[in-house]
């Protein structure tokens, strides 16, 4: 398409991504607190008897909204998800669009068992060893509204971080980087994991850290196993015209 029809597409697809935010975060307000108990459990087991606390007389609705909105984001990604790949699928040839609806499904998978490993794993351990940082030395208010966008992000982080297999299946599959220099140039790919789960987790502590780079990197030695069984014949190629 032309570069005009390119950003009348992207308006398009952002538009639709937009009402989504709209319509989901309104509808998903009135079970709010009922969304905000199932995401902040593993947080509240870790504060133990400590309620979370709003301060000022807003707080409580715009928490509420928040947490109307991270629920839209997060059981909206499908469609969100969706609406990124169709973005690009008029610029892939007719042989490469038969690859979007399983990358899809791929993505959309990879997102939610990043999301919950994090929930199921991660979020306890990492508030529980931040809060033991405190010590008798402070007293620690848990800020309700903090605390959920902390729990959250980490969430998010996780999905978009456990999509490293699609990421590596297409550098290879469209020769943008081929096998050889990925598997060879693992040091590089490792210490740019350890900048994606430092950038990915809003915390920076050594657990939340720690353990995102040793989901992508085991994430990432999976991708390349998969891509050597799935793309054989392409890695063939790119070996013998040595690249």
């Amino acid at each position: 398409m032309p570069f005009l029809s390119h950003l009348d597409e992207l308006r398009k697809r952002l538009f639709i991504i937009a009402i989504l935010v709209i319509v989901g975060s309104t509808g998903l307000y009135y079970w709010g607190w009922d969304i905000y108990a199932i995401i902040m459990a593993p947080v509240l087991s870790a504060l133990g008897d400590q309620s979370p606390t709003v301060f000022g007389p807003f707080e409580a609705f715009t928490l509420k909204f928040k947490v109307a909105l991270y629920g839209t984001l997060i059981l909206g990604s499908p469609i969100i998800i969706w609406q990124i790949m169709a973005f690009f699928l008029p610029a892939l040839k007719p042989k490469e669009r038969r690859y979007v609806l399983p990358t899809f499904l791929v993505m959309v998978a990879l997102f939610a068992l990043g999301v919950f490993f994090c929930y199921s794993q991660i979020l306890g351990v990492a508030f529980d060893w931040m809060l033991g940082q405190a010590g008798d030395a402070v007293a620690t208010i848990p800020d309700a509204g903090k605390y959920f966008s902390g729990a959250t992000l980490l969430m998010i982080g996780f999905g978009i971080g456990f999509e490293l297999p699609v990421v590596v299946f297409y550098l290879v599959l469209f020769d943008i980087v081929s096998y050889k220099k990925l598997r060879e140039n693992w040091r590089i790919a490792y210490v740019s994991m350890m900048i994606v789960a430092s950038v990915a987790t809003p915390d920076w502590s050594p657990v939340t850290m720690g353990a995102l780079f040793a989901a992508l990197a085991a994430l990432y030695e999976l991708s390349l196993l998969l891509a050597r069984v799935l793309l054989a014949k392409r890695i063939a190629r790119q070996n013998a015209l040595g690249y």
